[in-house]
């Protein structure tokens, strides 16, 4: 029978974490800039709004394929460059005045983001070794990057203007000398063994269903949440603000929980136990008045995020032998539907009310719920009859404790 071993190689994931942040500051960056394309370049909204979807969109169509790719070969060395070219795109972005020309700096940065995914969570995983708190602080080192990149831009353009854009590449120098090292581990080694297991497609098709439907709710929650605290409190741009920041704050402890619940309790019961949490934390946030919106905020953060991780492990398991691809869909294709649901959510809300805009986001979790439901723990690369059986004994130790 085999084991999962519990003792990840502590060097490789943090390195691998670090690295993550620098990808992911570019992710951020580029609608942190919007503001001063806006204010130095006299863009309209929908100019703006051009150059952000070049990056985000393409970044998230084409991460399945080089998902594809690194399936057919391994490429460590896609790493360190696709590092570097998401650095390079956002620094090019502010040089020079051409539309033209910085689609295309955010669009090479957007490809670099795409091509560095799938392969770094397969090393990951390697390095992770069955441990699902190693892959939440990889996913949380992605997170922090993200929520890191308004303050970087800030602190670069605000001073300098557009034309200080170049010095946003430092982050991407350091994550390419990260990954430089990282691949010599024996993550990278691990990485190109021989894939193991029978790919179970149709648990995945509906475990990237409920990653759609969680991806449409952070979404538009992400667009929306804070207007809709400002009126329902009567709070002003604070009480918006305090809204979205607790909202965003869910990623540096929920991934890593989500982890160590994984580890004690299995995947599914945690994932299954975390949508029916945010059924009931929209719902609270769309109904329950007053200042305890900001706590129903927490608890939807903590829904969102506790199985941000645990999605790309569950997915690499239920396609062993894709595991790029796997990674590259719960990355990257599932997760840019909330990106197009946002604009129907807006009209709907033009039409309505904002309120009544929210409110399918309620339902949303209750269908993902209801995918994940009747999904065992997969017996891929990394699952194994110890993770199964804990997972079995994680249901019945939850619903105890809920009882």
């Amino acid at each position: 029978m085999r084991t999962v071993s519990t003792a990840p190689g502590r060097r490789p994931i943090t390195l691998m974490a670090v690295a993550h942040a620098c990808v992911d500051i570019y992710q951020g960056a580029v609608a942190a800039l919007v503001p001063y394309f806006v204010a130095e370049r006299a863009y309209s909204y929908a100019a703006a709004s051009g150059v952000v979807l070049a990056a985000s969109l393409l970044s998230s169509l084409v991460q399945p394929l080089f998902g594809v790719l690194t399936d057919r070969r391994p490429m460590p060395w896609l790493l360190p460059v696709s590092v570097l070219a998401s650095g390079v795109g956002v620094a090019l972005s502010g040089v020079g005045d051409a539309y033209a020309a910085t689609l295309v700096a955010v669009a090479l940065s957007g490809v670099g983001v795409a091509a560095y995914h799938p392969e770094a969570a397969r090393a990951a995983r390697a390095a992770a070794r069955g441990s699902e708190t190693a892959m939440g602080w990889f996913s949380l080192g992605g997170n922090v990057g993200f929520a890191l990149a308004p303050l970087l831009v800030s602190a670069v353009v605000a001073t300098g203007s557009l034309g200080a854009t170049p010095l946003l590449v430092v982050p991407a120098l350091l994550g390419t000398v990260l990954c430089l090292v990282a691949r010599r581990g024996p993550a990278a080694v691990a990485a190109r063994g021989e894939a193991t297991g029978r790919d179970d497609w149709p648990a995945f098709l509906r475990l990237s269903g409920a990653i759609v439907c969680r991806s449409i709710v952070f979404v538009g929650l992400s667009a929306f949440v804070s207007l809709y605290v400002r009126q329902r409190t009567g709070g002003g741009e604070v009480a918006g603000t305090v809204a979205l920041f607790v909202l965003y704050a869910g990623g540096a402890l929920g991934t890593v929980a989500g982890g160590r619940l994984a580890d004690r309790y299995g995947r599914m019961a945690v994932v299954r136990h975390s949508y029916a949490l945010t059924v009931v934390a929209v719902a609270g946030l769309l109904l329950v008045p007053g200042p305890a919106v900001h706590g129903f905020v927490a608890l939807v953060s903590a829904g969102l995020y506790v199985p941000f991780a645990l999605h790309i492990t569950l997915g690499q398991d239920c396609l062993p032998r894709r595991v790029g691809t796997a990674s590259g869909v719960t990355l990257g294709l599932a997760v840019s539907a909330g990106g197009l649901a946002a604009p129907a959510l807006g009209a709907l809300a033009d039409a309505t009310t904002l309120r009544t805009a929210l409110v399918p986001l309620v339902a949303l979790p209750a269908i993902g719920w209801l995918l994940v439901r009747g999904l065992r723990e997969p017996a891929g690369a990394g699952g194994t009859v110890e993770r199964a059986e804990r997972g079995a004994e994680g249901a019945e130790g939850l619903s105890g404790r809920k009882g």
